[in-house]
């Protein structure tokens, strides 16, 4: 029996081994830290400096109902384990009996040498009883295996749900204040062609200019008021998306418009088996395989017979007064086996059935790892071309400026037509607009990283310790 209940609780549960890069494939000017993985991962958000975010980030924390969502679950997969659990110990009962009944005089007879009589009487009973379910198979074990090991999913879940929240919420409130300061741009630049209006009006009046020179100043003036109205839809959308994240219903919800600059914090890459203990999306596909794993002993253990130990002890009698009296006693000790014989594969197509599922489960952990790897290249590399492109924009708008002043010197000297004027405005409007959106891509990115990286982290120093506080300038 020993024997076959090693055979009967189904294989060991061992995680899989996955191929890992030695390390990331940075481009300069990046350099690998070391993050302290073991260290609690707190609010990453406050790594950017921004207030405002962190109060939403807060609010998100308390008012989400994905999050909501997930934390009950996480209370539900707890629960069943405490039911899993409860099968390794023996279950007491209590039962009772009050009743009064008649026995049909004509009931069918065993003997008929024995006659038969309709008897009224009464039936007092009390009585414990006792229910244990002997696991020489380890049937229950692995349930409670699985139990837990969905509970530490679940738990996973939770914490991955609380990551892409916070994801989710700063990649739209940065997308939200990359708009405030392109909006900040385009009324600027209307500022700017208005006053050009005026002067070209001007000139026009007093016969210096044609009136090709105010129509074409006009019609840039009015194409770029068209823009206004259409990122101001567009910050509508991510202001209402944000207030859902936070539990709030959009008509009650605004933010403030606001062009401060927001810092990128250093973000440390480690090494990529980092990234196996960081992210809580593996560690669910990790613990999703345990669970898968344990089903299979669960399904195998149908294969052997079940025993179950019921003793029960108490006491019968017609009479109350004689309830308790010793011949009253009644008990019984024993243990009852059940064996399926013939199913027509029933049993075999439930491990068949569980092994195909353990083997999707490693498979959805392998693929998550890779899509792990993937994302932490896309942001490394993504980070890398954005910051040369964002210092070759502000080159753009330094170049942008020298062309528009040089143009409309030209143009009051009467060697140049207007036309110079209007495409040097338009030329520096863009620049300044696609330097506004290379810096919105720049926090995506990092948001993205972070997100890809598995949250927070906490650099160290040459003593072991994290520092009292986060640099602003960024590492790379």
């Amino acid at each position: 029996m020993m024997t076959l209940a090693g055979c009967a609780s189904g294989p060991d549960y061992v995680a899989p081994q996955v191929d890992m890069p030695a390390a990331w494939t940075p481009e300069a000017p990046w350099r690998v830290m070391q993050p302290q993985d073991a260290a609690v991962r707190g609010p990453w958000w406050e790594r950017f400096g921004d207030a405002q975010l962190n109060a939403l980030q807060q609010q998100a924390l308390g008012g989400n109902q994905t999050l909501a969502i997930a934390v009950a679950r996480l209370a539900q997969a707890r629960a069943q384990l405490n039911v899993a659990a409860a099968g390794q110990s023996p279950q007491v009962g209590i039962n009772a009996r009050a009743a009064r009944s008649r026995i049909s005089a004509n009931r069918p007879l065993t003997n008929y040498n024995s006659p038969n009589y309709g008897t009224v009487q009464n039936d007092f009973a009390l009585g414990l009883g006792v229910s244990y379910e002997l696991d020489f198979f380890g049937r229950v074990q692995r349930v409670v295996e699985g139990a837990s090991a969905q509970a530490q999913q679940s738990a996973a879940d939770v914490e991955n749900a609380r990551l892409l929240l916070g994801a989710e919420l700063a990649s739209n409130y940065f997308n939200l204040r990359e708009l405030d300061v392109e909006i900040d741009v385009v009324k600027r630049s209307i500022a700017l062609q208005r006053r050009a209006l005026e002067l070209a009006t001007s000139r026009h009046d007093l016969g210096a200019t044609s009136g090709l020179d105010v129509a074409q100043q006009q019609a840039l003036l009015d194409n770029t008021l068209t823009q206004v109205d259409i990122l101001g839809r567009q910050r509508a959308q991510y202001e209402h998306a944000i207030a859902t994240l936070t539990g709030t219903p959009a008509p009650v919800f605004a933010i403030a418009p606001s062009t401060a600059p927001i810092q990128l914090p250093p973000i440390p890459l480690g090494v990529p088996s980092d990234v196996l203990e960081r992210r809580p999306d593996i560690a669910s596909a990790e613990r999703a395989m345990a669970a898968a794993n344990a089903q299979i002993g669960v399904a195998s253990a149908a294969y052997y017979p079940s025993f179950m130990l019921s003793p029960s002890y108490g006491v019968d009698s017609r009479n109350w007064g004689s309830l308790f009296n010793a011949p009253s006693l009644l008990w019984s000790l024993g243990v009852s086996a059940s064996q399926s014989l013939f199913d027509a594969g029933r049993l075999r197509s439930g491990v068949d059935f569980t092994k195909a599922g353990y083997e999707g489960a490693v498979a959805s952990y392998r693929r998550t790892v890779l899509t792990a790897m993937q994302e932490v290249e896309d942001g490394i590399t993504g980070i890398a071309a954005l910051d040369r492109a964002y210092q070759q924009s502000q080159s753009a708008i330094a170049s942008a400026r020298r062309v528009l002043d040089l143009a409309n010197s030209r143009y009051d000297g009467g060697v140049t037509p207007y036309l110079d004027v209007i495409t040097a405005q338009q030329s520096l409007l863009n620049s300044e607009r696609q330097s506004a959106q290379l810096m919105g891509q720049r926090l995506l990115v990092s948001v993205f990283l972070i997100k890809a990286l598995g949250g927070d982290w906490h650099e160290r120093r040459d003593d072991g310790s994290a520092p009292p506080a986060v640099k602003a300038d960024r590492p790379f």
